[in-house]
């Protein structure tokens, strides 16, 4: 009972079972070394024991991976009884080599058992490498013996040749629940083949793998009829994860089963398969996703010799190989670069702003892979594709709701579009100089003021960061649901730039734009919709705005028009070169409305002569998340997990800094699942599917908010001085009294435990200077921790527009015209300065006297403007201002103070409204 109970809290330190099958092949091979080695029979005998307690953990695991597969894992435990332990420790000692470094994916022997305990399948010899081919695993769910596996592995294996670009092992798994567990742990997988005989439940007990259930309803899958097995776990894959191939074998009538719906099944096959034409259809799907169109082009295109008499020197390479001055520059980056430099759209190449050929082609795969109906590329970042969509969608006059606290690039969207602009207000995080994100109540509440003043038809979009910089994480299908009940039509721009790799992730994917937009396009179809939106309907007739504010709001399906967009900072956090982004549409009035607008904008913003390298690169990265996203998104959610848990619990680190938990956060109200904590020492990790499911907003694993105000120092000294001029470690973000480590796909186990050194050594040098201080130091210190911990000012929210950029001035709704008062800062005899030092400020507030900003005042950090053109200074914002010790503020002089529109200014514009900008008739 001791060992059970100590085994459970052994696997409840694991946030998944890939760490914990790392970390027991690991352990298996110290302990067969162990074994093969000891001399003394007590010690054979506890090195005994830990070995068979290993394999007895492993052999459930193992069931789900190709590699080293059953027949090889069996050997393991027969020469444990047999005591051939020298032979033991050589196959795992062979075996951990080949999973640590994946060599087995290169070695085409891998699955020869005599070479696994003889030889070393690290040997690099061409006798053991052979072709090097790109490997996968499929996974054939049926109940087979082991005969028939062994057939059908060896009839598949037959079907091979020479001139196939991937090879691949074969999986099986008996049940539906097996294969669900097998989908979300083995992220070898790239095809699934579904045959008959499925049964639903597994003889699996380890809870750990169980775990990856719950991102399923279990309760649907229990109504299920036995018979519908195989349909439903193709449309269960799809929702996990939709890159995946399915394949569905059945002896009913395949006519009407290719007809249902079956997610992402590529053939519906009748009874005994053609395995050739599996063989093959396997093949070509791996293929389909394989293919990077222009990538391919500008590679070809780089071997192709060419006589250049068009712009640009550099194109070919020729103006550094002939110089004799900037060769060196040909030695730093190599010569293909320089060779798929062109201007030219000719040569198999395309065109980004008329795009017909491989690019065109490369946009449509991005489309499939993200979820979207129509996908563009960037080459200048995601601010100018959030102006771009700002452009296309907004006219003169629209009211846009936007977080205040959103990247700037927005900002100088409304003013380039001449929006009229409802600043939305986030639950701010004080104690931590920060910002979470906007409410839905308040966004509803700003919807219903609007529609009561009789302004919802010129409301046009509502536009969110999500996730925000400091990784918090809105309820996407909610937000554009209760939002959509109020405006039936209202337009979704999500800034999704720090979140591209979230469709990759089961749990996050259910968080982002173009997911949610198909769910609910699917949603406003079916019959029960519309049987449930009847009921609410009568419940509601006569709701007042306090009842809309508390329930969950449902549109009108025969008015719904689902309209959202999302632009992703692909080079943020996938694979692609600096400033390479997309934008992600799925609009349904999109053709009509939209698309020549669009073209107009994209045509505004993007350059004439794009970079053809960040263009390859979005192709290739959206080739890498397609067949490995799954698989590095998991590690990447792994290595965030593990840090955030060894800093809130390693005793020298704990004492001056923490890890914000999702309680500090986010507030209790948001948090439905009453989640607090990813992982605390008492109850392990939590399962976090019940808060990504229900909770209005939920945290960004892979983001983690470190709290220094322990060490005294604030966040930018702590970013600059200790982490980067000490111990070389960069860092975006900052705030008074934290610092933002940001996890991505390329972050591996070695850069966490780099990290965990850089904070014992900062800890322990802390110590050291601590335990030398004098009382008059330690004094100081202390006063500096209060100062970050306690004395911080509240945050300000938005104040208002100044009436003289108010259309609706008097009204009661709060919207306003940046543009009017952003051109007219620029006449230098209508702007004046005032100081934040002395009390000029307060005596002009108390001579009733509104100061208005001329700029976007931007502190870094937290970097969010707190301040905009046309905004009525507040005192809150000034003693907001005067508490910052940051050295950057965009937007002001301190030598002058903040620059603010003359009182005649202001006067001749009250006395002449017309001289601000009127509706559109």
């Amino acid at each position: 009972m001791k060992a059970d109970s100590k085994s459970k809290k052994s696997l409840g330190e694991y946030y998944s079972a890939l760490q914990l099958r790392t970390d027991r092949w690991s352990a298996l091979k110290i302990a067969s070394e162990q074994l093969a080695e000891s001399q003394s029979e007590r010690k054979r005998t506890y090195a005994e024991n830990k070995v068979v307690e290993l394999l007895d953990a492993l052999r459930p695991i193992e069931l789900y991976w190709a590699f080293p597969g059953h027949d090889t894992f069996g050997r393991l435990g027969e020469l444990v009884v047999t005591g051939r332990f020298d032979v033991l420790a050589g196959a795992v000692r062979n075996i951990c080599r080949s999973l640590l470094s994946n060599s087995y994916r290169q070695n085409p022997h891998h699955h020869d058992v005599d070479e696994l305990f003889e030889g070393s399948p690290d040997d690099d010899s061409n006798e053991h490498r052979g072709k090097d081919l790109l490997y996968f695993e499929v996974l054939i769910v049926d109940s087979l013996s082991a005969m028939q596996e062994a057939n059908l592995r060896r009839t598949l294996g037959a079907m091979r040749r020479p001139e196939d670009p991937f090879v691949y092992e074969l999986v099986f798994v008996p049940s539906l629940t097996d294969a669900l567990i097998a989908v979300m742990f083995n992220h070898n997988l790239q095809a699934v083949v579904v045959r008959n005989g499925l049964k639903r439940e597994s003889e699996q007990t380890l809870e750990l793998l169980h775990r990856y259930l719950s991102r399923l309803d279990e309760e649907a899958l229990d109504a299920i009829e036995p018979k519908e097995y195989g349909p439903e776990l193709c449309r269960s894959i799809a929702k996990l994860r939709p890159e995946l191939d399915v394949y569905l074998f059945t002896d009913q009538s395949v006519e009407e089963i290719a007809g249902t719906r079956l997610g992402n099944c590529q053939r519906v096959f009748y009874n005994q398969e053609d395995h050739l034409d599996l063989h093959l259809n396997i093949l070509r799907g791996v293929a389909k996703r394989f293919e990077a169109p222009f990538f391919n082009a500008l590679t070809e295109y780089a071997r192709k010799p060419t006589g250049v008499f068009h712009a640009m020197p550099i194109s070919r390479g020729k103006s550094i190989t002939c110089s004799h001055w900037i060769k060196d520059m040909g030695d730093f980056y190599g010569m293909n670069i320089f060779l798929a430099e062109t201007s030219a759209t000719s040569g198999g190449l395309d065109s980004l702003l008329e795009p017909q050929g491989p690019i065109k082609r490369a946009q449509e795969k991005a489309a499939r892979a993200f979820g979207a109906k129509q996908t563009f590329f960037a080459t200048n970042g995601t601010s100018t594709c959030n102006k771009i969509v700002v452009q296309a969608i907004v006219r003169p006059g629209d009211i846009v709701l936007i977080d205040r606290d959103c990247h700037k690039s927005h900002h100088y969207g409304m003013v380039l579009a001449g929006a009229q602009v409802v600043y939305l207000d986030s639950y701010p995080l004080n104690d931590f100089s920060m910002y979470g994100a906007v409410p839905i109540r308040e966004i509803k509440h700003r919807l219903l003021e609007l529609k009561a003043a009789g302004k919802l038809d010129r409301v046009r979009m509502l536009l969110l960061t999500n996730c925000t910089f400091d990784g918090i994480v809105y309820n996407v299908e909610r937000v554009m649901e209760e939002c959509l009940a109020i405006k039936h039509d209202l337009v979704f721009l999500w800034d999704e730039a720090w979140f591209a790799f979230a469709r990759f992730g089961p749990a996050y994917r259910r968080r982002t734009a173009m997911h949610c937009a198909a769910q609910l396009r699917e949603r406003y179809r079916s019959d029960e919709y519309r049987a449930a939106y009847a009921k609410y309907q009568a419940k509601m007739a006569d709701a007042d705005d306090e009842t809309l504010l508390k329930t969950r709001l449902m549109p009108d399906p025969d008015k719904v028009r689902v309209r959202a967009y999302a632009t992703q900072s692909t080079h943020k956090t996938l694979t692609s070169l600096r400033q390479g982004s997309m934008i992600h549409v799925h609009d349904q009035d999109f053709k009509d409305e939209v698309e020549q607008a669009f073209h107009e904008a994209y045509m505004t913003h993007t350059s004439t002569s794009p970079n053809y390298q960040i263009i390859a690169s979005l192709d290739i990265g959206r080739r890498q998340v397609e067949l490995e996203g799954f698989e590095l998104i998991q590690r990447q959610v792994e290595q965030a997990m593990s840090l955030r848990k060894v800093i809130n619990t390693h005793p020298q680190i704990s004492k001056y800094f923490h890890v914000l938990t999702v309680a500090e956060m986010i507030p209790a109200e948001y948090r439905k699942s009453g989640i607090k904590s990813y992982w605390d020492p008492e109850h392990g990790w939590s399962d976090i599917m019940s808060a990504w499911t229900e909770d209005e907003f939920v945290l960004d694993a892979t983001r983690i908010t470190l709290s220094v105000s322990g060490s005294g120092w604030d966040g930018d000294t702590f970013k600059n001085a200790i982490l980067m001029d000490r111990h070389g470690i960069q860092i975006n973000k900052t705030s008074r009294n934290t610092v933002l480590f940001m996890t991505n796909i390329g972050t591996t186990r070695s850069s966490v435990a780099y990290l965990i050194e850089v904070l014992v050594n900062i800890a322990r040098d802390l110590d050291e200077r601590l335990d030398y201080a004098s009382n008059v130091e330690r004094k100081i210190f202390d006063r500096r921790v209060k100062a970050l911990r306690e004395d911080l000012p509240p945050l300000p929210d938005f104040s208002c527009f100044h009436d003289s950029f108010r259309l609706s001035s008097g009204e009661g709704t709060p919207e306003g015209d940046i543009r009017s008062a952003y051109f007219l800062a620029y006449d230098e005899s209508k702007c004046d300065y005032v100081p934040i030092e002395g009390n000029a400020i307060e005596k002009a507030i108390a001579a009733g006297r509104q100061l208005v900003s001329t700029t976007f005042v931007i502190p870094y950090p937290p970097g969010f403007p707190i301040l905009v053109p046309g905004q009525v200074i507040s005192q809150e914002i000034i003693t907001f201002m005067r508490a910052l010790d940051v050295k950057e503020i965009h937007g002001y002089r301190p030598e002058l103070g903040l620059r603010i529109f003359t009182e005649s200014a202001l006067a001749a514009l009250e006395a002449s409204p017309s001289s601000i900008q009127e509706l559109p008739a």
